[in-house]
Parts: C-alpha cells; structure tokens; sequence
C-alpha cells in the first residue's frame, strides 16, 4: 500500500514499561527468530534467539527477511525494534562456516540471503530502532547500522564495528557506505581498515550509536524513542528516509549479480579459505 496510507491512523497507544507488548498481539516465531506485533501501538519486537552468538546463518538470513517481510506487508505495524534474547550478544555476524568448504552456489546462496536482508532493512518504510543489549561485530554491527536509532547497553565489555579486515576479509561497497554514512568518511576509512572493534564509549563517541543506556532500562529507552519517532506522520518521515538512502540502495540493486560474483571470487580464495579455517580454530578454542 501507499506510504501515506499509514498516516491516516491514530496515534500510537503509549508503550509499557519495558517496551512489554499490549493487547491485541501477535506473535509468529520460528528457530531463529521470536516476533511480537503489538497492533495497538503499531510496534513490533523482533528478538534474536539463535546461540550462541546469533551468527547470521542462511537460515537466520532468511527467517530475517521473512519477519521483516510480513511487518512491512502489515499494515497494523508502523515500527520494529530489533535485540536480542540472549544474554551479552547481540549478533556475531555472518557465519562463518557458511563461507568455508562449501560450494560455489552455496556462496551465491549464502551472499544473495545477505544482499536480501540489507536491502529490506536499509529500505524499510517502518521505523527500525536497534536495541543493541551485547556485543556487535561485523555483520551484526550492519544489522544495527541499517536501522534508523541505535540504543546499546552501557557495559564497557560490549563492543561494537566493522573488523572483517581482522579476519582477512574486506567488508563489501555497500556495507562501507551504509558505515560512512552513519560516522562520516574519516572515521569509516581508519575503523574499517584496522578492522576495530570500538567499546561503548567510544562507540558513542564516534556515533556509531545513538544512545548509550543502562542495561535494565535499554527496552524502555528503546519503545521511548518509538513513541517519539511515530508520533511524526508516516508518510513526511517515509518519503525523507527514501530520500537519504535511495542511492545507496540503488547502487547495490545495479550490482547485486556482480557483487555476488566477487564475493564467491574472493571468498574460494585458498589464501582466504586458510585464514577463516584459522579463525575457526581459534574460535573452538575459546570455547
């Protein structure tokens, strides 16, 4: 439906403490993921719930879009707050057994669900808050880049950024730009080549995020800055989100196939094979 359909509806019934969902609900979940739809209020919470670490599976990926696929095509819900259900993580990031020994079409598979998620989420029409409650590298970093607010818990052991160089890999165009375009180009070049991965403080500092809150108040602050963003007529906020990130959008949709391409090109690398083998190692060992 048209954008400014939405702006026909009454304001948002005010959120309980905690951003705890009002009558009417409803709830779909699958393995990975745990969405509540409070048609009240119009807001949505989408809860990652896949341990460890919530890494970014084919199966994650694809649940994600689903979920977010379903909110947008209702037209009760106006916004989406996105955390986690597990305890001091956020998401890890793309899984990395996706990208090791598998085949090439298992790549492009692996590589469209990612390209899909992102495209879903930097473009939704619904406001999208990150209530980021733990740790955030990499791909999990994107998912909270990609929404409008980011809140994260004020735990100096939580961290957050795009170290795919860390790792020997090179975060692809459009997560740079979706990057520079929240902390500006100085700060995206020097963070994205040493791979860092920034403490809350300075996460805040660097306006990476938003807010930084006490952990038991996240959720509160969290439908607090929904309220406040959905009391703005849907369709003004809409056609000025599209403005901003149209571009970006549309330079990966002009090289989706050829972007997918060079990641199964430099992902079947032996020198890159190796070094996430190596990553894995050291990941078992951690354990």
């Amino acid at each position: 439906p048209p954008a400014w359909d939405r702006a026909t509806r009454p304001p948002p019934s005010p959120l309980q403490p905690f951003g705890l969902p009002l009558a009417p609900c409803r709830f779909f979940s699958n393995n990975k993921i745990q969405v509540e739809l409070d048609e009240s209020s119009g807001v949505a919470m989408m809860k990652f719930k896949s341990p460890p670490v919530n890494s970014l599976s084919l199966e994650f990926l694809t649940e994600f879009s689903i979920g977010l696929e379903k909110l947008e095509n209702n037209r009760a819900c106006r916004g989406v707050i996105i955390t986690s259900a597990i305890p001091k993580v956020f998401s890890s990031g793309l899984d990395i057994t996706e990208m090791c020994g598998k085949s090439m079409e298992h790549y492009a598979e692996f590589w469209r669900a990612v390209q899909e998620l992102w495209l879903r989420l930097y473009g939704s029409n619904m406001v999208t808050v990150a209530a980021v409650n733990g740790s955030s590298p990499a791909g999990g970093c994107l998912v909270a880049l990609s929404c409008d607010y980011r809140i994260m818990a004020e735990n100096p052991k939580f961290y957050i950024g795009l170290n795919e160089a860390q790792l020997g890999i090179v975060a692809p165009f459009w997560f740079k730009d979706t990057f520079v375009n929240v902390v500006g180009h100085r700060i995206a070049e020097r963070s994205l080549q040493l791979g860092c991965l920034h403490p809350t403080p300075e996460a805040l500092k660097l306006g990476l995020v938003d807010e930084l809150v006490p952990e038991e108040k996240l959720m509160e602050k969290a439908a607090a800055v929904m309220a406040q963003w959905l009391a703005l007529p849907d369709h003004a906020r809409q056609l000025t989100k599209t403005m901003m990130r149209k571009a970006v959008l549309d330079r990966l949709v002009a090289h989706r196939e050829e972007d997918i391409k060079n990641f199964i090109t430099f992902v079947s690398k032996e020198s890159i094979q190796k070094s996430l083998r190596v990553y894995m190692e050291m990941l078992k060992k951690r354990k």
